[in-house]
């Protein structure tokens, strides 16, 4: 029974076969292997003429001078091949394997990649692209086709529409910890319990965090004690005086107002007001002073009695309440206050 050859062209020895010359034909498929896995070819393409010339791939059997039995294929030559038209280049049928393919010519045209035969699907550089491809021959008998595989900037595979993994394994990038977080407040909600904004969340955004320095740190104990190693401030806001003067207690807790007439101080606004709040308003005379305020019912004074406010121009009193969830309870004033 004589030899066989493989679709990428190895010789299959048969039994009692090439008696005397089986070595020299056992190293010969060595080296076409050695080959077919990472043998390099420069292929120079048909320039003859314009329009669309064709150079075909071969393989040759049980020998080293198939340009298809090459790994790596540069098409053109080392230094850029000038062609005069688009061209084609084909490979032989039933072989399935994959190359890594350059366009090395120059000129605008076009290099396209297909089966000697058949109606499969085809590859093709564009005129501008002079990079490489990595393409896979299917190697189906009555209709051949070339795939090409894309590769990224960086070497990786990146792969479009819907595509079925096998046996792959995926691992998650990296992230620096000093990378800002960018990603809504819904897409952060993976985390049990974490609404805040992305804003809020910016690691690197102390003044967001409301650390102003490494040393002060927040802690908490056995006893469901809340410590903080330094002071809680909240800066003293300046409310718009009108006729009605609106204090978000949720923005602005700490607040003060120059009254310039009398005026009428509207319940406290802002989303998620809780019981057990705290609040404080310093209402400062215009120089004219003698400005009163109607309070809104939500406050709540002793005896239901307002306190009268300081007339004297330029001096300030101060008001602090707590929130019991339906009223606004005064704990503490102190009036007629210099403020300068």
């Amino acid at each position: 029974m004589a030899s066989t050859y493989t679709n990428l062209g190895i010789e299959k020895m048969a039994t009692g076969e090439n008696a005397g010359t089986w070595g020299t034909k056992t190293n010969a498929n060595l080296d076409l292997a050695e080959q077919l896995l990472g043998g390099f070819k420069i292929q120079t393409l048909n320039a003859a003429g314009s329009g669309a010339n064709t150079t075909a791939l071969a393989i040759s059997d049980g020998a080293l001078t198939g340009a298809a039995q090459n790994r790596v294929i540069i098409l053109g030559a080392v230094s850029p091949q000038a062609i005069s038209g688009n061209k084609i280049v084909t490979f032989p049928l039933l072989t399935e394997t994959f190359y890594f393919i350059k366009n090395s010519t120059s000129g605008a045209y076009t290099v396209q990649l297909k089966a000697a035969s058949g109606s499969g699907a085809t590859v093709t550089f564009s005129a501008t692209d002079k990079g490489y491809k990595v393409v896979y021959l299917d190697g189906v008998a009555t209709n051949t086709g070339v795939i090409d595989v894309p590769l990224g900037s960086d070497g990786d595979v990146t792969l479009t529409g819907t595509q079925t993994l096998t046996n792959k394994t995926l691992t998650l990038p990296k992230v620096n910890e000093n990378v800002a977080v960018t990603s809504t407040a819904t897409e952060l909600n993976i985390l049990d319990g974490v609404t805040s904004t992305a804003a809020e969340l910016n690691y690197s955004d102390l003044a967001t965090l409301g650390t102003s320095a490494a040393s002060k740190v927040l802690t908490t104990d056995s006893y469901n004690l809340t410590k903080i190693s330094g002071a809680v401030l909240n800066i003293e806001d300046t409310l718009t005086d009108a006729s009605t003067i609106t204090w978000n207690v949720i923005n602005s807790p700490v607040a003060k107002v120059t009254l310039t007439a009398n005026r009428t101080m509207a319940a406290p606004s802002g989303t998620g007001i809780a019981a057990g709040q705290m609040i404080s308003i310093l209402v400062i005379q215009d120089a004219g002073g003698t400005n009163t305020i109607t309070w809104n019912a939500v406050y709540e004074f002793p005896s239901d009695t307002a306190p009268t406010l300081t007339s004297t121009g330029a001096l300030g009193d101060i008001f602090s309440f707590r929130y019991n969830g339906a009223k606004w309870l005064l704990i503490g004033q102190t009036l007629a206050l210099t403020l300068a």
